[in-house]
């Protein structure tokens, strides 16, 4: 498996502060989201391995290992168990020191290697195999609301006897993906990884246009005519709003910020767009010669 240098994929220095290695994932996921490059069948690839350079360097206690073991930063505790049990024997053949480091063998093949022989003889020729063959991978699909989507929470399921919980961002899209590591098929005692992909399920009042919702509000022929408010959904409840008196049919309202939120944002949020249809009602003898009387006089 290749080397990836998780600073350089975020774009930041290795020293890095939690905060600015906040803001350059954010700034990251925004750039590469698979809804703003549809077009773009790398950008997929690249958000998921933006994601898990922020699963790692967003966690203080993985990134202190990942700083000191790179890309074997995953058996820094077999290492460390392994460490205190040779300390002080030999002549120097458990010398962890050379070892020691992100900077030692960061992207470098030969260093890597060398760190990989050093593993290879502490914890047996089998070392390598057991790395390179872990667990088979397993996929799975979650389907959840649209509601569900747009805010942020906790779901429980069951995969193959196992209740995993996850907690499930807000902004989250169909056929997205969230990779959890170690919760895959089992090899030797190496677990693969669970892939999650998303199904949002049809919402019969908004569809969904990135993070832009989009909706039918049906309105008399006289609000249209006279003006008037109209009441329309939203995700957080109901909302009044004003027609223009003379406003066409089919005409579209935009309501700022009462979209979807932005995945991973829960400060940015799209529009609603409301689609106004009008409704004709059912005239009586009455109205019907009122309605004449306004043609004959609109024609003059």
């Amino acid at each position: 498996m290749a080397f990836i240098d998780y600073y350089k994929v975020l774009g930041v220095e290795k020293n890095a502060t939690q905060e600015e290695i906040r803001k350059a994932y954010r700034k990251q996921a925004k750039k590469f989201h698979p809804d703003i490059n549809k077009d773009d069948p790398q950008a997929k690839e690249r958000f998921q391995e933006i994601n898990e350079a922020n699963e790692v360097l967003g966690d203080p206690e993985k990134r202190k290992k990942y700083d000191e073991y790179g890309e074997h930063w995953r058996h820094a505790d077999e290492y460390e168990a392994q460490r205190r049990q040779y300390s002080g024997k030999g002549n120097g053949m458990y010398d962890f020191g050379g070892f020691g480091g992100f900077g030692d063998f960061s992207g470098n093949e030969d260093n890597a290697s060398g760190f990989s022989d050093f593993f290879e003889q502490l914890f047996g020729s089998g070392f390598r195999q057991r790395q390179a063959k872990k667990g088979r991978d397993l996929q799975a699909t979650l389907s959840i609301s649209l509601l569900e989507a747009a805010t942020e929470h906790k779901q429980t399921f069951t995969i193959n006897d196992e209740k995993i919980r996850i907690n499930i961002p807000a902004g989250i899209g169909e056929g997205q993906k969230i990779k959890i590591k170690g919760h895959g098929g089992t090899n030797n005692g190496v677990r693969g990884d669970l892939y999650i992909t998303f199904h949002i399920e049809p919402d019969p009042r908004f569809t969904r246009d990135g993070n832009n919702l989009n909706t039918t509000v049906a309105v008399d022929i006289y609000t249209m005519i006279l003006g008037g408010t109209v009441t329309v959904p939203t995700l957080t409840g109901n909302a009044k709003v004003y027609i223009k008196p003379g406003t066409q049919p089919d005409n579209k309202l935009r309501l700022r910020g009462k979209g979807m939120p932005e995945y991973k944002k829960n400060d940015t949020y799209g529009d609603l767009i409301i689609t106004l249809k009008v409704v004709l009602p059912v005239l009586n003898e009455r109205q019907k010669e009122m309605l004449v009387k306004m043609k004959e006089a609109a024609e003059g």
